[in-house]
């Protein structure tokens, strides 16, 4: 029964593929466009079908996350899905407990304080029994979504989830995680290591449910210099695409596109470019002439819109997308925000910038 698990058969067949030929590197009429958050609390039916539920609850109904992996798709015509979920499954997956504190966001109840709090941690997990429930919500979005646009499925990059698991949620300085790097350095590999593995099995298994892209967050790259990065991040970057890739080819599923997305981490474009990912993501610090002349053009870019450019009037956010398109070129390239979108955010200013980014392209790819 385990391999009939690992692969489910018969999904609808993809009828917009743009995302998936611009990841690769193909061309495409368009270019093509998502959001990162874009199932989120600036959609007043997001915050009805979340209402009732605490967010790790819905995290772990399949139904749910379909349903709000579905909702922008409803409104807006964008060329990706990305399955609703968060980062923090993993860290829950080795043992540790998250709750979504109202007004502070993500807390971890028993944070990593000492080295010996390792022990704690699941050494060996089970990435079914424990993260089975994001697995059943791919594939049923797959199901659901009837071919219209790829799925995307995602993890945090260890460096994140290690800073999570030590700050015990959001930081502003990160002083408790990169102390460890400092103070630790082979306990804090020895925990960037594990982290790497169970992301490595649950990108897999992601995959064999039916996602079609796997987007690896290192949101937490701006806290590292240059040389930390090197050191704790990188490395772990590179494993997991090469890990991913060859399980991938062992167990016979699709070899599926990936984007490694480091914020703030301009330093290190070119060793990115050269991690083993076909996507490099942007935030929008970066101008895109310089990130395309550092990442070189064997590899598909990605962004990277400030997100505040979406309060904006609409014409703007249309002169801006022009401009951004412009600089980027409209081929191996996916149009997305430099971060997620913000909860209150307008609905109507994110439809004005897809159909900025579906117009803009068509006509520069006609002239």
């Amino acid at each position: 029964t385990r391999s009939l698990l690992r692969s489910p058969k018969g999904f609808p067949k993809l009828k917009n593929d743009t995302f998936l030929r611009a990841a690769r590197g193909e061309e495409t009429e368009h270019t093509p466009v998502w959001c990162m958050r874009q199932a989120g609390r600036y959609l007043p039916e997001f915050r009805e079908t979340r209402a009732a539920q605490d967010f790790f609850a819905t995290c772990r109904s399949p139904k749910l996350c379909c349903e709000l992996t579905l909702q922008p798709l409803r409104r807006f015509p964008l060329d990706a899905a990305i399955i609703f979920s968060d980062i923090l499954v993993v860290p829950q997956a080795l043992g540790m407990e998250v709750v979504m504190v109202p007004g502070k966001g993500p807390t971890f109840t028993e944070p990593l304080k000492e080295v010996e709090d390792l022990l704690k941690l699941r050494q060996k997990v089970d990435v079914t029994a424990e993260l089975g429930y994001v697995f059943q919500a791919i594939t049923l979005t797959r199901h659901s979504l009837e071919g219209k646009v790829p799925l995307i499925g995602f993890s945090g990059a260890p460096w994140t989830l290690m800073s999570y698991m030590i700050e015990g949620g959001g930081s502003t300085t990160m002083a408790k995680a990169k102390s460890w790097l400092y103070r630790h350095p082979e306990a804090s590999h020895r925990l960037l290591r594990l982290l790497a593995d169970v992301i490595t099995d649950y990108l897999v298994g992601q995959v064999a449910a039916g996602a079609q892209a796997l987007q690896l967050f290192e949101s937490h790259a701006g806290h590292l210099g240059p040389e930390l990065f090197q050191e704790f991040a990188l490395p772990y970057i590179r494993d997991i695409a090469q890990a991913v890739k060859s399980k991938l080819k062992e167990e016979a599923l699709p070899l599926v596109p990936m984007i490694i997305f480091a914020k703030d981490a301009h330093y290190a474009l070119r060793d990115l470019a050269h991690a083993g990912y076909e996507v490099v993501g942007l935030d929008w610090t970066i101008r895109p002439q310089e990130a395309r002349a550092q990442i070189g053009k064997d590899v598909t870019l990605q962004g990277n819109l400030d997100p505040c450019a979406l309060y904006a009037p609409k014409e703007k956010i249309g002169e801006l997308v022009k401009k951004m398109l412009e600089g980027f070129g409209t081929q191996r390239y996916i149009a997305n925000l430099g971060h997620g979108l913000y909860p209150d955010m307008s609905p109507e200013h994110v439809g004005a910038f897809v159909e900025a980014v579906h117009a803009h392209s068509r006509h520069i790819n006609k002239h």
